[in-house]
């Protein structure tokens, strides 16, 4: 019991400590340069250019209502986990925004870096924590669930970050836009490394549960990735399991880890970094070289 208390006081603090570092990194970098990024934060920075309602405003309103969705959608489990953030950020970031200050200087490319490092580093520890920062990761699985089931939900959010950025070309500037797209990528790099240091793009997940099939059926299906499957016999039990192994990117691994604590919070599974991977897959070295 003391352990278990222990786990949530520290993933409170993960959600904590990210919310103060995205803060941050929106209000003295992201907002001061005029700057543009994907998720829900870009998209209230783009409400604000064209209708001149705060940001601030419009980010609660559209947390709430992601909130609200994911509630009705994808039920009590899921919208638990965006609960914390999406009432703990929205303050965090008013309090932040009080404090008139500029790291970067107006430098756009260090902007840029900086803040896809410090909102990726922030996201990372939101994630690691257990929880989920409410944006396109989780409207990406009611699209995926509700209207795109033939595409992976990575693909999806990737759809909806660029989406956003593309519309900011048009709202803003394309240099803004173009400086968008590193934010992005600076960002996608910082949440790999906080969850899994900075050896790996790829890893490997090895999952021993009762709910096998389903969880299969989701990695196949919804993740667009392959398995492997083993027949194993527990040591301490003498009983027969499946095995499924898959390799996925650090992001979709996360992704995975949500599904399987929604349907089998008593599944085993372990996580392990892979150098590379050669052969055909997304995100795999092509075994092909070209002479």
């Amino acid at each position: 019991m003391k352990k278990d208390k222990r786990i949530k006081a520290s993933d409170l603090i993960y959600v904590i400590l990210g919310s103060i570092i995205l803060a941050i990194a929106i209000t003295s970098i992201l907002k001061p340069n005029g700057m543009i990024t994907g998720g829900i934060t870009g998209f209230s920075l783009v409400l604000e250019k064209v209708f001149n309602i705060d940001y601030r405003i419009m980010y609660y309103v559209l947390s709430m209502g992601v909130l609200v969705l994911t509630r009705a959608t994808l039920g009590k489990r899921e919208a638990g986990k965006i609960v914390v953030f999406s009432v703990l950020f929205p303050v965090v970031l008013i309090v932040f925004s009080q404090f008139n200050f500029d790291i970067t200087q107006n430098d756009l490319f260090l902007g840029s870096v900086f803040y896809g490092v410090l909102a990726g580093g922030a996201v990372g520890l939101i994630l690691k924590g257990g929880f989920s920062s409410g944006g396109t990761d989780t409207i990406a699985k009611i699209i995926n669930i509700k209207l795109f089931r033939f595409m992976s939900i990575s693909l999806i959010i990737a759809f909806l970050d660029m989406g956003i950025i593309f519309l900011a070309a048009f709202v803003f500037d394309s240099r803004v836009a173009l400086y968008g797209l590193l934010t992005q990528v600076v960002a996608m790099k910082a949440i790999e490394v906080v969850l899994y240091g900075f050896s790996s793009k790829v890893v490997k997940l090895e999952i021993i549960s009762e709910k096998e099939q389903e969880i299969e059926n989701y990695i196949l299906r919804t993740m667009k990735r392959g398995i492997s499957k083993y027949q194993i016999v527990g040591g301490y039990t003498n009983l027969e399991r499946v095995k499924l192994i898959t390799l996925c990117s650090p992001r979709e691994s996360m992704l995975i880890r949500d599904f399987i604590s929604i349907n089998d919070p008593k599944a085993f599974v372990s996580v392990l970094p892979v150098n590379a991977v050669w052969g055909e897959g997304i995100g795999f070295d092509s075994l092909y070289q070209d002479e």
